[in-house]
């Protein structure tokens, strides 16, 4: 019943955001009203962040690439900034773009989308947009199309950079976590690597976790730069230090639903396809200039940061690489592991 109710919701929606059924296609100034208005969220409340700049990048090229006959609302983090509900308004129809980790397609049985979040899969940026934009990420969209029956589809994979560790001292090597409690996804592989690692994973909601953090209900984090930047996570005590693991360089999915895509017409996919790519890029490109930005003014708040190179980085990956193996064999993956090894490989060696 209560699919029965979701279904029909979203039918509805649908029909809602077609809006060019008025005898007049323009408005008082002479433009064209938009036909098309699409409901963009994320869980991003700063208006600095990449996710949210990439959004605008959306709603401007939409109205570009349409002459303006389609348009978008978005809504940054004013839904919710937690993935599980946005991705849950997706599905109803109540939104029809939206950005979410890997970890919550294996919440609806497509365990192998997870492959994303294995750590220390990918070495670099470049790596990673070599992987994702080639034939593992064309192949990973068509999976989770076809396993949820069309109900997401990927539009973009997006990045918010890469995740480091942040805490209450300084990490150099895997022993330095034990018996710390550390903010983690709950995506099973994550947990697996820290619970190796001899740390104690814990849930907690990303807009509750700077007040977790200054109160000292878990002892560390991990994220990327910019992210525990805007929220200010770095000026509490167990999060000043800042070890550079980078250990995952993070894929987040731009997705809709088949449902929604398949009600445009051929025109309108054409103006949401290129809207969507432009965004991609844009998400990209800001990811990858506020690294730096976000590093320096971190130290600058008075932050103690571990560089890379001083990091026990094999040690991490010993850890990582079994976890990794283990994976591929379980969910019959282990072409898809090696496709990505070989092109870390074959960048290295460039």
């Amino acid at each position: 019943m209560k699919r029965k109710i979701a279904l029909l919701l979203a039918a509805a929606m649908t029909v809602m955001t077609f809006t060019g059924c008025s005898s007049s296609t323009s408005s008082e100034d002479g433009k064209p009203k938009p036909e098309l208005n699409i409901i963009v969220a994320h869980n991003q409340t700063s208006m600095e962040n990449p996710y949210t700049k990439a959004a605008i990048r959306f709603k401007e090229a939409l109205e570009e690439v349409s002459g303006g006959r389609a348009t978008a609302t978005l809504h940054h983090g004013t839904l919710g900034e937690n993935e599980s509900e946005l991705v849950e308004k997706l599905e109803m129809g109540a939104v029809h773009l939206t950005v979410a980790s890997p970890g919550f397609m294996t919440l609806l049985g497509v365990k192998e989308i997870d492959m994303f979040s294995l750590l220390y899969l990918f070495d670099s940026f470049d790596h990673w947009e070599a992987c994702v934009d080639g034939q593992f990420g064309q192949d990973m969209n068509r999976l989770l199309a076809e396993k949820t029956d069309d109900r997401f589809r990927i539009m973009g994979y997006w990045t918010s950079s890469v995740r480091d560790y942040y805490g209450k001292k300084t990490v150099i090597g895997p022993e330095d976590l034990k018996g710390m409690t550390i903010r983690t996804q709950s995506t099973p592989v994550v947990q697996e690597f820290f619970k190796s690692c001899g740390a104690i994973p814990t849930s907690v909601a990303w807009g509750e976790l700077y007040q977790a953090l200054s109160q000292g209900v878990v002892d560390s984090a991990e994220n990327d730069y910019t992210s525990f930047r805007l929220k200010e996570h770095h000026k509490t005590d167990n999060g000043r230090y800042i070890s550079e693991t980078h250990h995952d360089y993070t894929t987040r999915l731009f997705l809709t639903t088949g449902q929604f895509y398949n009600a445009l017409t051929e025109e309108q996919r054409g103006w949401f396809d290129e809207a969507c790519r432009i965004a991609t890029e844009e998400n990209r490109r800001v990811t990858y200039d506020m690294f730096e930005e976000s590093k320096e003014k971190v130290i600058a708040d008075g932050a103690q940061v571990t560089d890379f190179a001083d990091v026990d980085i094999d040690a991490f990956k010993a850890i990582a690489i079994p976890i990794q193996d283990r994976f591929a064999a379980e969910n019959h993956m282990e072409d898809y592991l090696a496709m990505i090894r070989e092109e870390g490989k074959r960048l290295q060696d460039r």
